[in-house]
């Protein structure tokens, strides 16, 4: 089916999916009774560590269980019955996840998100080859549940600190193991205890109708106001040029900001601070720098991903906000940012852009 191209970063909806719990029925499988699981993974565990993985897999479930994932050019649509001449509720976008109602006449009914309706069985992909496809496309994310998460080099108490993170960010998760996971942020890859971060998975759920004309209607009037803010940065400076970097095209609202930004750049950076020359973090630099022009921001990188509206990043242009798992920068154009990595090196100037995995670019001029 064609359609409007969507992608993850653009839908702010997700579905989330927790661990399944182990069924007692799986035991009859392996022909034993409940009571006889732990003597028969006592056995296996004095055998090759294959076995035991085996049998483990047939008693614990797939946490993916009864998922189906959307394998399309662009959307396919949720309709209100198993057939072609039921109402279009709303779209199942490609990688987007539902959980399985019921099969009917080779349709799936289905839940995603606020949509429940049939997708036809073509368009999806269930089963194993789903739950195998839910490990490549969700993404796993860890909340910051502590006033000050500290991210260590290795997964212990007693390893060196590589930087902190303030309650409620979102951080992408690389790996877990034993009570702790590993994450992304801006000084490298560490690991957080999981006593500290609330885990989940997510995918891309589908969008119904009125959720559909809603969020259009939020993109239109985030563009019109961002002409808005540009036509008014043009008559106060007549300069549409963009600075210090080079000319990579955009606004010039969006090139006065990369101006403003840029006058900082070898200022320090301070943990939980928003001064522009005595010392900000991350979200506090791009808050303070849009501040500047009237516009106010969240002092979160992970909030900051919602401003403005979406555009990929083949799109970005000088002023965007370039979010990352526990960062955020501005863009200045030429595969270049100016942002607030880490204490070691203040304000500084990146390339290139996708130096780490880039989650959304975002446009407020």
């Amino acid at each position: 089916m064609k359609g409007y191209q969507i992608t993850t970063l653009c839908l702010a909806g997700m579905i989330c999916f927790g661990v399944s719990s182990i069924k007692t029925e799986a035991a009859s499988n392996l022909g034993v009774d409940s009571g006889g699981i732990a003597s028969l993974l006592n056995e296996a565990h004095d055998g090759t560590p294959e076995t035991s993985e085996e049998i483990a897999k047939i008693l614990s479930p797939s946490e993916y269980e009864g998922i189906c994932i959307a394998q399309v050019d662009n959307y396919v649509n949720v309709r209100s019955l198993p057939s072609e001449e039921g109402e279009v509720l709303g779209k199942l976008y490609d990688e987007s996840a539902g959980t399985i109602e019921e099969e009917a006449d080779g349709w799936y009914k289905i839940t995603s998100g606020n949509v429940t309706g049939y997708v036809k069985g073509d368009y999806v992909v269930t089963g194993s080859e789903a739950e195998a496809l839910a490990e490549e496309v969700g993404q796993r994310v860890a909340t910051v549940t502590t006033e000050t998460l500290r991210v260590r080099d290795d997964a212990s108490l007693d390893a060196s600190i590589l930087g902190l993170i303030p309650q409620e960010e979102e951080l992408t998760v690389l790996e877990e193991a034993d009570g702790w996971v590993k994450v992304s942020i801006e000084e490298g890859d560490g690991w957080v205890s999981t006593d500290y971060v609330d885990l989940r998975t997510d995918f891309v759920q589908a969008e119904s109708k009125a959720e559909e004309e809603a969020r259009l209607e939020e993109e239109r009037q985030a563009r019109e106001e961002a002409a808005r803010r540009n036509a008014e940065v043009s008559r106060k400076t007549g300069n549409s040029e963009s600075p210090v970097v080079g000319n990579g095209g955009g606004s010039a609202g969006g090139n006065a900001v990369v101006a403003f930004a840029s006058q900082f750049v070898g200022n320090p950076y301070v943990y939980g601070g928003t001064s522009l020359t005595n010392g900000a973090d991350c979200s506090g630099f791009v808050m303070s720098v849009y501040a500047n022009f009237g516009v106010g921001l969240p002092h979160s990188s992970s909030a900051m991903r919602g401003v403005g509206y979406g555009v990929s990043l083949s799109e970005a242009q000088p002023g965007d906000i370039i979010c990352y798992s526990g960062h955020v920068a501005i863009y200045c154009g030429n595969n270049t940012i100016v942002h607030a990595s880490t204490a070691a090196t203040g304000i500084k100037y990146t390339s290139p852009v996708n130096y780490k995995n880039v989650l959304a670019v975002r446009r407020v001029f």
